[in-house]
């Protein structure tokens, strides 16, 4: 099936593996070309690599912490438009709220919120000037259902739907779409190093603390970001127009609520 995306552009950021890496590859097989960005310049390239040499698109690698201007700046520059732009980086450390100094909630904010917002308004005239637009921003499941423990997380991801849950409304007639992806427990490095610490803390193994982790989802499995991926590539499609300021929940039926 072709979703109306060949020879477009998408800038997709945390890119280098997990979820952002099942966004790219899905977008790279509808023939998208490719910016993406992660931080350690050698695992980001070597995904540039597979991403170009399995689906015949072009892909720059721009390495660097997407909260810094000068990395936006340069990450933007580096697709002769953006007709896709993926939000999405790793969420801040979990703990107690009253261990938490004002710092801390800044970098939350800058990493979860204000980066993805600087990002879309740099984006959004000139997808309005095309009259097409996708912006899909990979949040969590934990602005439905604050997840126990990362309290910096759930209030800088909500600030950033609060904002989308707007902005979508604005520019919906431009054939613009702001999208929210939800992910549940997905098998990433994320959630593999939170297991090894959990796993250690209960003297289990780490195979024993990922089956107890699927078991707590309805479909009794983790999820795998290749099926993530294709629901973003969706959310990106010429068929998705109608689509626009949704939270989309990928969790395997995790959440429990009724909408």
């Amino acid at each position: 099936m072709d979703i109306g995306l060949k020879g477009k552009w998408a800038v997709v950021c945390g890119a280098s593996k997990g979820l952002g890496y099942g966004c790219a590859q899905a977008l790279a097989q509808e023939g998208v070309n490719l910016v993406i960005n992660a931080r350690t310049q050698s695992t980001l390239e070597s995904a540039a690599q597979e991403l170009a040499h399995a689906n015949g698109v072009t892909v720059h690698a721009v390495a660097g912490d997407v909260t810094d201007p000068a990395v936006q700046t340069q990450l933007l520059s580096a697709a002769p438009q953006v007709d896709i732009l993926i939000n999405n980086a790793g969420g801040p450390p979990p703990g107690d709220f009253r261990e938490f100094e004002r710092e801390d909630w800044i970098k939350a904010l800058e990493q979860n919120m204000l980066a993805p917002i600087e990002l879309i308004k740099a984006c959004i005239d000139p997808m309005i000037e095309r009259q097409f637009g996708r912006i899909v921003n990979i949040t969590s499941m934990s602005v439905k259902m604050p997840v126990e423990s990362l309290i910096l997380s759930n209030g800088a991801r909500a600030g950033l739907t609060g904002v989308v849950a707007s902005l979508a409304r604005d520019v919906a007639h431009h054939n613009v779409t702001i999208n929210n992806l939800l992910p549940g427990k997905f098998d990433t490095d994320r959630l593999r190093g939170n297991a090894v610490k959990r796993a250690a803390a209960a003297q289990r193994t780490v195979e024993e603390e990922l089956k107890l982790a699927a078991a707590t989802v309805p479909a009794r499995r983790l999820g795998v970001p290749s099926e993530f991926g294709h629901a973003c590539a969706f959310l990106c499609s010429a068929y998705a127009g109608y689509i626009t300021g949704q939270n989309l929940l990928i969790d395997g039926g995790a959440f429990r609520g009724v909408m």
